[in-house]
């Protein structure tokens, strides 16, 4: 299971460029919001998330967690790094060598968690000095073992594309890329 974290003052395109990409691809993502299923994005866009962070909770054992994703995005960004069960579900997807993946902002949260240390990683212009002791990659996204981060709303598609690759495989990704009309 996927499970995708929606927080207020999330970036829309982030999250839902990647969801429907995901979905496209016929993985199980489940939208998640933070505290409550009414989550309204960074620019008023309100989004229906498929279950609250206490729900997620009492599912992580009966499914657990084979990726979280975490959007940009402010004050998502902010929201997500304070709430308790998201870090559960980080804790859990580090130590069960899960995927973990974060875009704009959000890697943030994983370089002061300390989860980026001699990682090559990628966030928003102006949040690098948060990326404590990773490498800051000249590449819009960037997969180093089991963490995948990426530079922000620009690249949401291939973000999603890189979150499919690891997911499903690279030919999945590919066909997704084509059949949406994506420049290569």
């Amino acid at each position: 299971m996927v499970y995708l974290f929606l927080a207020n003052g999330f970036e829309e395109i982030e999250a839902l460029c990647p969801l429907d990409l995901l979905r496209r691809a016929g993985v199980n993502v489940m939208t998640v919001g933070v505290g409550e299923k009414v989550v309204r994005g960074s620019h008023g866009i309100e989004v229906i998330a498929d279950i609250t962070t206490f729900e997620a909770e009492k599912l992580l054992e009966k499914n657990p967690a084979d990726m979280v994703i975490l959007p940009g995005g402010m004050p998502g960004t902010l929201n997500l790094k304070a709430d308790e069960i998201v870090n559960k579900f980080i804790k859990y997807v580090v130590e069960n060598d899960k995927f973990l993946a974060a875009i704009c902002a959000a890697p943030s949260i994983l370089g002061e968690l300390g989860l980026l240390r001699g990682k090559e990683a990628i966030c928003f212009p102006g949040f690098e000095d948060k990326l404590d002791g990773a490498v800051i990659s000249g590449k819009s996204v960037v997969r180093d073992g089991k963490i995948i981060t990426a530079k922000g709303m620009g690249v949401a598609l291939e973000f999603g594309l890189a979150l499919v690759s690891a997911l499903v495989d690279d030919a999945t990704a590919e066909q997704l890329r084509a059949s949406v009309q994506a420049q290569n």
